[in-house]
């Protein structure tokens, strides 16, 4: 059973009202609404840029279904709504999409946290390999993007808690299924703050060879920009293509793929984090202690032990004499008297620019990603229908911070799935089935840096020097803490059963079986020290299953519920998986969701509304990657609303109220963490110790202590666009956030704040001219960082007030 405290009753109650006054007023708008010519024939409304459920979605259970009809809560945002709201990057579809926000993975938007924790990508229904910060997932190839919340249906195997954004490329085909009568191309041009620069071009059609005719559809994207941060750019190639053809009346091919190559930096933020920091921007500065004995410019592991034995990370207070794993233990005392190494110089205070975070002139992170795919479809008599679905994503990553950490990732994910479908149309209803055996491999090598981290020793008035830069794994290709090789096969078998009845009754069933075969090895010719074991084997199986059923109303309104049980294998960062979890036999673990809601749609479809609460839980939290798969529960609400007025107006809104609980913490009492300087509450000097870092364990003695920090309680998003009948169209967008602590100590608070983005445009025969303001007040703002393990350490200032113009050539 759900159970909401007061507060979230009243909130669910309000939404619930509203949503059935919507429904009760149907018939007085409908009226008024619908637009007839002169021979009683509708007019179809053009104004709602695709934003509107009217279309089939096979994201959430793999049938044809509305997003109303649909018994989920997920979202779509087509191309158009992110052309006119100028929407660059997933950050920006926050205010489009109840359930999302992401806390910053070292700036990098490689996927939503949905629901509170790290989401996933998939591509045309496929799960692409984790990408939490690895490179920025791209977004203006795409024909929509869904999102989807909660863990995914099980036709499409393990997958996470949270939920998942779906991409869906630009197709050979229009819609309808045939192809296009003749070529059409668009070629844009976008500049704007900070010397961005981007250009893009796409073209689709019909074409022929010999005989055969398919259908195209190319894209390309070339970006060389600079950056609001210093020491920050971005140069990427993004190329895309898909191909349709009919081999027979009965066989299509559908195959393409997309290849990326980006180059940037991970954005660390500020360090030496204190609230006084966040609230007037003062910056505790101070010089580090040079280790670097050589000259080279750079601390190496060696210079550092031969320095301070064991790192100039302290845990607990053992070294001074005390007995304390938390943050509280530490004194002015322990530190002058047994780690003088850590104590800063020529300390003092200034005011710190937004423009200076953690990333070094050297810093980079270099991403080589690609997606291919290729779908056979055959369609027989009878309303059957064998799909076979074979898909490769790969990635070579490599990553370099100048404050300690490094890694790399070489992997890559094969998966081929037959679906065979049927429909069963009857006097009782419509019934289909779905039957579909997958195999899927995943390979990997994977090696980070971490052990010598140190974000304070830099400056960020100053910037690195000898003292701050250290000689990273990656660049000497030693001393690795872990690298990793290995593979793992999941053999799966799913069904799904989908039964519609004419009397307004549609239930879903489905469940799945997979088997897992999982080989993981650690490198130790790369490592700084051995591991207690040299890898591990395991095979194991894991039972997924979903339960959803919906009752079509009077008024337009139809209520659901959805109970789910979802496996999902414990992967890192790079696909990798921890020899350890596989020695213990916890690499693989699941999820449940209980979740019940009601949509509706009126005035001709042009109105949508929903709103939906739920519980999800992890069965079993005795292993997490504290990167992109933490063991948590959430309880939440989200409700939605798109209304195309008329063929001028689209107005969207949405709520989100999200709680997170890490539930690993909570079983365990405590939690690892870097401390920061508010939570050495016993140390009246800090720059005592920011030369090194402390670390520790943080207590966790109630629910409310396991808060996954960083997440609002409260979102709204409110989003309104109108255009002109003379080609001008203006856009606004507005997300108000609560204030979030920082970090799993809950010592520092990042403020509330309401951002605000508008774009206005004018099409004038084959040119459209657009210009977007984002942060159109300005506002000074934080994302919280990584907030397990650094929230209370380090935090990412937001951009300003920026400016983009995009001109655009169609033909």
């Amino acid at each position: 059973m759900i159970k909401f405290n007061t507060r979230e009753f009243r909130s669910a109650t309000l939404s619930g009202m509203l949503l059935c006054c919507t429904a009760m007023t149907t018939p007085a708008f409908a009226q008024a609404a619908a637009d007839t010519d002169a021979n009683g024939n509708e007019i179809v409304v053009t104004g709602s840029l695709g934003a509107l459920p009217i279309e089939g979605v096979g994201t959430v259970f793999g049938f044809d279904k509305t997003v109303t009809e649909t018994p989920r809560s997920v979202s779509t945002i087509s191309s158009e709504q992110m052309e006119r709201f100028g929407i660059t990057d997933i950050y920006d579809l926050v205010a489009q999409s109840p359930g999302t926000f992401t806390n910053s993975f070292f700036g990098v938007g490689g996927a939503l946290d949905i629901r509170g924790t790290p989401g996933e990508v998939y591509f045309r229904g496929v799960r692409r390999l984790d990408n939490p910060g690895n490179y920025p997932t791209p977004i203006a190839a795409s024909e929509r993007i869904d999102i989807v919340r909660g863990p995914a249906s099980p036709i499409y195997g393990p997958s996470k808690t949270g939920g998942y954004m779906n991409f869906v490329p630009k197709s050979a085909r229009v819609q309808g299924g045939s192809y296009l009568a003749s070529p059409e191309g668009k070629i844009s041009f976008t500049g704007g703050s900070w010397a961005k620069a981007d250009i893009a071009a796409e073209l689709r059609g019909p074409g022929k060879l010999g005989t055969q005719e398919f259908g195209y559809s190319l894209y390309a994207e070339v970006e060389n920009s600079g950056s609001y941060y210093n020491n920050m750019s971005t140069k990427q190639t993004i190329l895309q293509g898909s191909f349709d053809t009919d081999l027979t009346p009965n066989l299509r091919l559908e195959f393409g793929g997309m290849y990326q190559n980006y180059k940037g930096q991970q954005n660390g933020g500020w360090n030496r984090l204190t609230q006084d920091l966040v609230n007037n921007g003062t910056y505790i500065t101070g010089t580090a202690q040079s280790l670097d004995s050589n000259g080279d410019g750079q601390m190496s592991v060696e210079e550092i032990n031969a320095a301070m034995p064991g790192g100039l990370s302290v845990f607990g207070t053992f070294g001074c004499g005390g007995f304390s794993t938390g943050p509280s233990g530490f004194t002015d005392a322990c530190f002058t008297s047994s780690y003088p190494e850590l104590a800063l110089t020529n300390v003092g205070t200034a005011k710190l620019s937004r423009r200076a975070t953690l990333t070094g002139k050297n810093d980079r992170l270099d991403n080589k990603a690609t997606t291919l795919y290729a779908d056979l479809i055959w369609t027989g008599p009878g309303d059957i229908e064998i799909k076979n679905q074979l898909f490769y994503d790969g990635y070579k990553n490599i990553n370099e911070n100048a404050y300690g950490f490094s890694q790399f990732h070489d992997s890559y994910v094969i998966e081929d799935k037959i679906v065979v479908s049927k429909v069963f149309d009857t006097d009782a209803g419509k019934f289909s089935v779905q039957l579909s055996p997958s195999i899927r491999y995943t390979n990997f090598k994977h090696g980070e840096d971490f052990n010598y981290e140190y974000f304070h020793r830099v400056d960020l008035t100053v910037g690195y020097t000898p003292a701050s830069d250290r000689l990273l794994s990656t660049e000497c290709n030693c001393n690795y803490d872990t690298y990793v090789k290995g593979h793992y096969t999941d053999l799966g078998f799913a069904g799904l059963v989908d039964l519609d009845f004419k009397f307004g009754l549609d239930v879903t069933l489905g469940a799945r079986y997979d088997t897992i075969k999982g080989v993981s090895n650690f490198q130790e010719a790369f490592m700084e020290a051995p591991k207690a074991i040299s890898g591990a084997k395991d095979r194991d199986g894991a039972w997924s299953w979903s339960a959803s059923a919906n009752y079509k109303l009077p008024f337009g309104l139809i209520p659901y519920v959805t109970a789910a049980r979802q496996s999902v294998v414990i992967a890192g960062q790079g696909a990798e998986i921890d020899p350890f979890n596989l020695a213990a036999g916890t690499w693989i673990t699941a999820s449940k969701l209980y979740e019940a809601g009601i949509k509706g749609s009126w005035l001709d479809d042009r109105l949508y509304a929903a709103v939906s609460v739920y519980k999800q839980k992890r069965t079993d939290y005795s292993s997490q990657s504290m990167t992109v798969n933490q063991a948590v529960e959430t309880k939440g609400l989200e409700a939605e609303f798109r209304w195309a007025v008329d063929e001028h107006l689209l107005l969207t809104g949405g709520y989100t109220r999200t709680k997170v609980w890490n539930l690993t913490a909570l079983e365990a009492g405590e939690t690892f963490s870097f401390f920061g300087i508010e939570d050495l509450v016993n140390v009246t000097n800090p720059a005592l110790y920011l030369g090194g870092q402390p670390i520790g364990n943080i207590p966790i003695l109630t629910k409310g202590d396991a808060r996954r920090a960083g997440i609002p309680t409260n979102l709204y998003s409110l989003t309104a666009t109108y255009a002109f009948d003379n080609g001008i169209a203006l856009a606004g967008s507005m997300v108000k956030v609560d204030s979030v602590y920082s970090g799993a100590s809950q010592v520092v608070k990042l403020p509330a704040y309401t951002k605000f983005d508008l774009s206005a445009s004018y099409e004038t025969g084959p040119f459209v001219f657009r210009a977007v303001v984002k942060n159109v007040t300005d506002k000074k703002y934080f994302r919280a960082n990584f907030t397990e393990l650094f929230g209370s350490t380090i935090v990412l200032p937001e951009l300003p007030r920026s400016f983009q113009g995009t001109v655009s050539y169609k033909f």
